[in-house]
Formats: C-alpha cells, sequence, structure tokens
C-alpha cells in the first residue's frame, strides 16, 4: 500500500494559505484536510478549527490526541493524532502548519512536502489592512518576522501575489504533477 503525504502549508499571515488550500482541497476532492485544535473561541472567524480552553489543550495533550502541536502568537495549536492514520493508510492530508513545527513533523511524516506560500510585502500589507484586526505598527512587525524554512525539506514554494487562481494552479502543479 502506498503511503500518503502531509502537505505542509506554511507561509506568513495574509499570504491566502486557506484561499490555496481550499481550491486544491475542491480540485482534488480526496484530499483530506487536517482541522485544527486551537486555543481561541470557536467563533473567532476564519478557517474551520476546534476552538477548545488552554485546559481543554492541555488534557487533550497528556491524552496524546495530537499529531503535531506548537504555542504561536499567544495561542497552542494541534494536528489531531488521526492524521498519522490517515496518512498510513494513503491519503494525502493538508494541514496549515507553522514554519517552527517543520523539522518535527519530518520527524514523523516520511512523505512530508512544504506547500510555502509568498507573497510581496506590498500584497501583504494590503491584505493585513484589509482585514481590520492590527494596526500599521502591527502590520509592519508581521512583514519583518522573518522565519527560514529548515534545510532538506521537500519544498513547493509558489508566489500568491496575482491572482488566486494563478496561485491554485500553480501549487498544483508542484503538487500534483503526473
Amino acid at each position: 500500500m502506498k503511503t500518503g503525504r502531509l502537505i505542509a502549508v506554511v507561509g506568513p499571515s495574509g499570504v491566502g494559505k486557506d484561499s490555496v488550500m481550499a481550491g486544491l482541497m475542491a480540485r482534488h476532492p480526496d484530499l483530506r484536510v487536517a482541522k485544527r485544535v486551537i486555543t481561541r473561541p470557536s467563533d473567532a472567524g476564519g478557517e474551520a478549527f476546534d476552538g477548545v480552553s488552554p485546559d481543554e489543550f492541555a488534557r487533550l495533550m497528556g491524552q496524546g490526541a495530537f499529531a503535531l502541536s506548537w504555542q504561536a502568537h499567544g495561542l497552542s495549536y494541534g494536528i489531531p493524532a488521526k492524521v498519522a492514520d490517515w496518512v498510513a493508510a494513503g491519503h494525502d492530508v493538508i494541514a496549515n502548519l507553522s514554519r517552527n513545527i517543520l523539522a518535527d513533523a519530518a520527524a514523523q511524516f516520511a512523505q512530508l512536502v512544504v506547500l510555502s506560500i509568498t507573497a510581496s510585502p506590498a500584497v501583504l500589507a494590503s491584505r493585513l489592512a484589509a482585514r481590520g484586526r492590527e494596526d500599521a505598527q502591527d502590520i509592519a512587525a508581521r512583514l519583518a518576522r522573518q522565519v527560514p524554512l529548515p534545510a532538506g525539506l521537500n519544498i513547493v514554494e509558489i508566489d500568491n501575489s496575482g491572482t488566486l487562481e494563478a496561485a491554485i494552479a500553480a501549487a498544483e502543479a508542484g503538487l500534483f504533477k503526473g
């Protein structure tokens, strides 16, 4: 039986990770999505996720409920353990991950592919401003933050500065070639 892949989608805030993921899932209905567990209210908006309290997250972590977990921006994030079962069963699974957890993901998933999405600073600044969640100083700080990708990973890099359709097509070409 063929082992599936964990497709880790990474990139800065505002780059369009969720939009590109949705486009890929629409074109590849057999692609499974890893719904993240996050310590924020379920009605916070944005991506589909399971919101839990910090205490509940700690309880779940203690029970081994996560294949991967990390902290970022004052929140805890987890990828459910069932993702490892899906990959082992031959399914490709797509997940929005932090660049900081990629080394752990590579250690756990032999067939890890990183979809690194980039966009020009001007495009990112415009998208972040349109969200209305951060002021200009916070946006500038986000844009200045650089997190390098670990060496030795299978990386597909695409630019999402143009149309969403072009970014989805580039991602599809890089991930599903042949």
